[in-house]
């Protein structure tokens, strides 16, 4: 029997805290949060026995080592700034580590700032595996359910020559009903984060370098069918060339990108905030005060796009691969589609997220990974496995394959 400590009870941290305590493999839960009151509101409604709530400042590293010390095993869902520290405190205290994030800042465009995160992810690796820990990052949705299926995609072909990964949250069409037609199911400013990152993809073998300002124009943008949901916005969604040698097919796939979809109407409104800067990150000069614009958007507009008691959320991740097998072209679908629990009131985007992470560490704890180092899902997390624990959280994938 193991003992987990989960940093950060959030709405993806609850979908974890609720999963560990019905687990046959865990027998203690430190859950951790800020919100001291919120989380044992939270922990109320769940089966008593397991759980000790601990109030957490997570820029406290003393504090997180002592909630790390005596763990089998963490999992993190704090804000994306703590994801290396937490990583490195992990890997001192001996304790393996699940996270959703990623390891580097993807949208960081200082090349010297990008060389030190990857420089200190080289390092951690290096560290990890001398003191047998792994790290596990990119452990959620999109990164995560999609990079595993990417892996098992790829393992369908004798060459992959192109490979689209599609990543989504957005309100059932029903609930689409403000002028933006989204609603918030993760943290609203990682959202706004997340469209001020350039993008990367692969297009007839060549690199193309997609500016954070320009992820969202007419160039760089596409459209969708899916059944059920209809049509779709598409644009880039980071850096597509790093899973192309992580997945191990850079020397043979010339199409690949990564890309997230919106209802229609989502580009043409923010390339326009992007241009005019609504998204920048550095103040400005209001009167008296300065104002980070990004901020000031994310407080305007968050509470205008929160979902009611009664509306679903929908996560999508679709991986769309076309290659040769044996000599035969052929088209490999893997998708995930996944709706709001009423009954939880689970959104979709914190099950997927939530769920994938708290497998993760299942699979750690019970000797299914047991490679130590900074690992991905991309390569390390074995596919089989990890769908028949979705499938066991009613989370399911679907496989189609055609002719190409």
């Amino acid at each position: 029997m193991k003992k987990v400590a989960l940093l950060g009870v959030g709405q993806q941290g609850r979908t974890i805290l609720h999963d560990l305590v019905r687990s046959n493999v865990v027998s203690a839960v430190i859950a951790a949060d800020v919100d001291i009151e919120g989380l044992k509101a939270f922990v109320n409604k769940l089966p008593a026995g397991k759980i000790r709530c601990e109030k957490f400042d997570a820029a406290d590293e003393a504090a997180t080592s002592k909630l790390l010390s005596g763990a089998d095993a963490a999992i993190e869902v704090l804000p994306p700034r703590f994801c290396l520290q937490t990583a490195r405190l992990a890997v001192h205290s001996g304790v393996h580590l699940v996270n959703t994030m990623y390891m580097v800042d993807v949208g960081e465009i200082d090349p010297a700032k990008r060389k030190a995160n990857e420089k200190a992810v080289y390092d951690l690796d290096k560290k990890a595996k001398e003191m047998g820990v792994t790290i596990l990052p990119e452990m959620g949705m999109d990164p995560g359910i999609d990079l595993v299926l990417c892996a098992r995609a790829v393992r369908d072909f004798d060459e992959v020559h192109e490979l689209y990964s599609y990543g989504a949250g957005f309100p059932e069409f029903e609930a689409a009903d403000n002028p933006l037609k989204y609603k918030v199911s993760w943290t609203f400013d990682g959202v706004l984060k997340s469209y001020t990152r350039p993008g990367r993809i692969l297009k007839d073998g060549r690199i193309i370098e997609v500016a954070a300002d320009e992820i969202f124009t007419e160039k760089h943008t596409s459209e969708l069918d899916l059944e059920e949901f209809g049509r779709f916005e598409v644009f880039p969604n980071g850096d597509a060339v790093k899973y192309a040698e992580i997945l191990g097919i850079r020397d043979k796939v010339k199409t690949m990108g990564r890309f997230v979809l919106r209802w229609p109407g989502h580009c043409a409104f923010w390339e326009k905030m992007a241009k005019l800067g609504f998204l920048n990150g550095s103040p400005i000069k209001v009167g008296q005060d300065s104002v980070i614009p990004r901020e000031f958007v994310c407080s305007l507009l968050e509470p205008q796009l929160q979902y009611r008691k009664n509306e679903r959320d929908v996560a999508i991740i679709r991986v769309d691969a076309r290659g040769v097998k044996d000599r035969q072209r052929k088209r490999v679908t893997y998708q995930v589609v996944d709706k709001r629990d009423l009954v939880t009131g689970f959104t979709a985007m914190a099950r997927t997220v939530g769920f994938a992470a708290s497998i993760g560490a299942h699979m750690i704890l019970r000797g299914e990974v047991r490679k130590r180092g900074v690992l991905s899902p991309a390569r390390d997390v074995p596919y089989e496995i990890f769908v028949d624990e979705l499938k066991k959280r009613g989370i399911h994938v679907e496989r189609s394959v055609s002719s190409w």
